[in-house]
């Protein structure tokens, strides 16, 4: 079974071009379903019926998995099937007729466009960790990326003179262009703060934390929730919320899904669609 299940993640990598977490996501996943089919002495997926997989679905449940949890390793089992499927190496698929347990939508929090511009505005920019700051959270709203991605640009991946940055994942590369507002806060970041914060260090990392270290996500996270207390912004705001917000007025000032889904990355259109289903909840 884990053999099958390396065919199918070599074929979202190679074929479909999926990103990382994607193909890590759906193995995670096929590997619990392999284990617990395993523990029943069914040793194939082809030979998992559309009994076994209600009789899983039962025990994920049993074993209190949230309703997102179970709905997903629904998915990624539909997914799969779909694929020996088209591979041939099944007749029917087992998977037709099962049913995801119904999840609650919540849209996610956001901040209003008022309140970012109070966020950007904390950062001391009289100070290299204030610039620095300044420059993160500008270009981390300002293109929507990962917080992941953002600690790991280079300098080569920001392109001042074209005003956009280049995010590299898997193989893949996206540009994604930012504002004015964004390239001042980054020429002041390189100008008056990195090499200061680097203390006489050699990187080729875009942002450092003052240790001239690259910076964590437990860094960056914690230089975000001090900015949102001093804005005293009362909301759950996680780095992610910065994404959510750029996703979501990106939407209300009328750009088209294909374009966002672009910007953010997405490998399916349907993870955008979420941020219009969200808006209309609104």
């Amino acid at each position: 079974m884990i053999n099958a299940i390396q065919e199918y993640i070599d074929y979202l990598h190679n074929v479909k071009k999926t990103s990382y977490n994607t193909e890590i996501s759906y193995e995670r996943d096929l590997r619990k379903a392999a284990n617990y089919f395993g523990e029943q002495e069914i040793t194939d997926f082809t030979q998992v019926t559309e009994t076994n997989l209600n009789s899983y679905v039962l025990h994920l449940e049993k074993n209190h998995m949230s309703p997102a949890t179970v709905s997903r390793s629904i998915a990624s089992l539909r997914s799969f099937y779909r694929y020996m499927m088209k591979e041939k190496k099944i007749d029917t698929d087992p998977t037709e007729k099962l049913k995801p347990p119904k999840v609650d939508k919540h849209a996610p929090e956001i901040l209003t466009k008022e309140e970012i511009k109070l966020l950007l505005q904390q950062p001391d920019t009289s100070t290299p960790k204030g610039i620095r700051d300044k420059a993160m959270l500008e270009l981390l709203y300002a293109t929507g990326i990962r917080v992941s991605e953002l600690i790991h640009l280079g300098v080569k991946d920001l392109n001042l003179q074209m005003g956009y940055i280049t995010c590299s994942e898997r193989g893949r590369e996206r540009n994604i262009p930012f504002g004015a507002s964004v390239l001042k806060a980054e020429k002041q970041y390189l100008q008056e703060a990195r090499d200061v914060l680097l203390k006489g260090r050699e990187s080729d990392i875009l942002f450092t934390n003052c240790q001239g270290n690259p910076m964590s996500r437990q860094g960056f996270w914690k230089v975000l929730k001090v900015y949102v207390k001093d804005a005293k912004i009362e909301k759950d705001i996680t780095p992610h919320t910065l994404r959510h917000s750029f996703a979501m007025h990106q939407l209300q000032d009328g750009k088209d899904l294909k374009t966002i889904q672009e910007m953010l990355g997405h490998a399916d259109l349907s993870t955008t669609q979420s941020y219009m289903e969200s808006l209309q909840m609104q």
